[in-house]
């Protein structure tokens, strides 16, 4: 511990953020999956790369705080814009907008990294409740598969602060 770093204040996280092991990807559906980076369960944030390899609408949802990404391959767009997220693209939603998420057909892999603050809330077309996702959610399926794929249940502390 550095002498400017407050003995309260939780240890660093420094790792490469696309794995080698194959095992640290976590499904959320079929060729959908996330790579925890960081899981904040004190102010319910997480921070994630999220992997498509399908063209195709992935999920509707909202968000009650702001999300940040940032496009490191590939592209998506949101069908409720004009606009197409491209690699090296940083994109702001804001707090309370519904938006459904499209890859491309011509995209074979997309990996953004996102900051997501509160949960994500999936909506239908007709904007009724589907399911949601916050950080506790996120933990206990980052636990499950780790377990499965033999990196063990405590794998995942590395990324919980």
């Amino acid at each position: 511990m550095s002498p400017s770093t407050h003995p309260l204040s939780p240890k660093e996280i420094v790792q490469t953020a696309i794995p080698e092991d194959e095992r640290v990807w976590v499904p959320q559906a079929p060729n959908v999956w996330f790579r925890p980076l960081m899981l904040n369960t004190v102010a319910g944030q997480w921070c994630n790369l999220l992997r498509v390899r399908k063209a195709g609408v992935l999920s509707r949802h909202l968000h009650p705080a702001p999300v940040h990404g940032f496009v490191l391959k590939g592209s998506w767009y949101y069908r409720e814009h004009d606009w197409v997220a491209r690699a090296g693209d940083y994109v702001f939603e804001p707090p309370g907008e519904t938006h459904t998420l499209v890859v491309p057909d011509d995209v074979e892999e997309m990996i953004t990294f996102f900051n997501i603050s509160g949960c994500m809330y999936y909506v239908d077309e007709d904007g009724n409740h589907t399911g949601f996702e916050d950080v506790f959610a996120k933990i206990d399926m980052c636990r499950r598969h780790y377990e499965e794929v033999g990196l063990g249940a405590d794998y995942l502390d590395q990324f919980i602060r």
